[in-house]
């Protein structure tokens, strides 16, 4: 039994959410204790998410461009790929990443503690450790446990051949033949990664089309190249059952009154993820869940327990690690009485090639909403810089409320979109105005002058925009 602890703040959970609360409230003043059950910090998106697929999506991407080279005048052998020289290259970055989070921790002299925390009160969480246990008295505690890949059990053969994505980016092989079952931003990212190391991909999506929530007019660009690159996407199609047999896996797709049962080496199974709430005596306590099993907060991040905050993937919403990280600054606010900062527009983003990505309303939200819009669209088959790196598949769309002229939405399709974005995400958080967009330089030639060249047409003066333009008058709005 270790000695008992007294600190300010615990924070249950090393992810980004997690690590960002600990070091906010060091750097308040508070003593801190950081409670994590992995090794390593960084949660799920450093060690087993976002940064490990992101490093299989770039050399996806390098892959890609040399098949894109050729009308340049160039072109490539076919790829040697070295699965065990990737996968350490990935584990390379991992490490190096969570060790600076170790050593910033150390800087703020936030004690880290590696274990499974379990409250026991309002006021006490026991961390089972390997060696014993250990108790934490505190003040307050943030809940930061994240989440995981949801495995329903009709999937779950307990054949290494079905993947989560945790498994898929272990990278232990890649398989002839992947299935994967989701068609959401983790099946389609991971896909993408798979599909330029060789494997022929196959799609399932339950839903009416890929990537649900993101803008119709992107997605189809998207599927421009996607339905090219993978052997199939299949829509509005569900899966009857998997079977292990010999040399794979075999599995029946119902698309309407058609059944067909195929063979596959790999199965990845991308169908969503779910809250880690379970056995840490949540309701022991009193913390309340809603139906789903994510943690109930207030604005400020309080659960029903005063003592007891949470952020991130557990409280619902969008499972972003941003979004985790910005919840992360707030709720130490909160806590510690300080007004909390605004949380704008959160931006998304899909790195498929082309990459999607999007910031506050789309088109789809304001039908939704009857809210009264006008939105300007550029292709980038009008981008001189596009043109030069022979990607025109893509598109800038911007969305603004047709009464006050203010840019409430912005959404991109091509190479680099997740980091244009940025810009979009700006102009949304700060409330600029479809002028004030028009009015900023772009560099040129960029593909970032396609966001100037969608607001200059709503302006009424698109030089490389198709047809005459006419300013919209404020008296007359275009409702979408």
């Amino acid at each position: 039994m270790h000695p008992q602890i007294k600190t300010n703040v615990v924070v249950i959970g090393g992810g980004p959410g997690g690590y960002a609360a600990a070091f906010h409230a060091a750097d308040h003043g508070l003593s801190v204790v950081l409670v994590d059950s992995d090794t390593r910090l960084g949660g799920v998106c450093l060690n087993r998410g976002c940064i490990p697929s992101k490093a299989l999506l770039h050399v996806a991407k390098l892959i890609h461009e040399t098949q894109h080279s050729a009308p340049g005048g160039v072109t490539f052998a076919p790829p040697a790929i070295d699965i065990d020289g990737i996968r350490a290259w990935k584990d390379g970055i991992i490490g190096q990443l969570s060790t600076g989070i170790s050593g910033l921790a150390s800087q703020r002299n936030v004690m880290v503690i590696t274990g499974r925390g379990i409250l026991e009160s309002p006021t006490q969480l026991r961390v089972d450790r390997e060696d014993g246990q250990q108790v934490i008295v505190f003040d307050h505690a943030i809940i930061a446990t994240g989440s995981r890949p949801a495995m329903p059990s009709a999937f779950d053969l307990g054949n290494p051949r079905v993947m989560t994505s945790t498994d898929a980016l272990a990278l232990a092989n890649v398989p002839k033949r992947l299935l994967v079952i989701g068609g959401g931003y983790i099946g389609m990212e991971l896909g993408t990664a798979y599909q330029a190391l060789g494997s022929e991909v196959t799609v399932v999506e339950a839903g009416a089309t890929i990537l649900a929530g993101a803008d119709d007019d992107l997605v189809r660009v998207l599927r421009r190249t996607v339905d090219k690159a993978f052997h199939a996407i299949h829509t509005n199609t569900s899966i009857k059952g998997l079977k292990s047999v010999k040399g794979g896996i075999e599995a029946t797709l119902v698309e309407g009154d058609a059944v067909t049962t195929t063979c596959f080496d790999g199965v990845l199974v991308a169908v969503g993820r779910a809250p880690n709430t379970q056995n840490m005596g949540l309701e022991s306590v009193g913390v309340a869940l809603d139906e789903k099993g994510y943690i109930k907060v207030t604005e400020g991040y309080q659960t029903t327990v005063g003592s007891i905050y949470a952020i991130g993937d557990v409280i619902g919403g969008l499972l972003l690690a941003h979004k985790a990280g910005s919840d992360a600054k707030r709720a130490v606010q909160s806590m510690v009485g300080e007004p909390m900062g605004i949380q704008t527009a959160i931006p998304a983003v899909v790195f498929t090639d082309p990459e999607v990505a999007w910031v506050g309303v789309t088109e789809a939200d304001a039908k939704r909403d009857n809210r009264s819009v006008v939105v300007s669209k550029f292709p980038w088959s009008g981008s001189g810089r596009a043109l030069t790196m022979n990607r025109t598949d893509g598109l800038t769309k911007v969305v603004v409320d047709a009464q006050t002229q203010v840019v409430v939405g912005v959404g991109m399709v091509g190479v680099g979109a997740g980091e244009l974005i940025a810009a979009g995400a700006s102009l949304v958080g700060m409330g600029a105005q479809t002028m004030d967009v028009g009015t900023i330089i772009q560099a040129h030639p960029t593909v970032a002058e396609t966001l100037l060249e969608a607001a200059e047409s709503l302006l009424g003066h698109g030089v490389h925009s198709p047809g005459k333009h006419k300013a919209p008058s404020p008296e007359v709005t275009t409702t979408v």
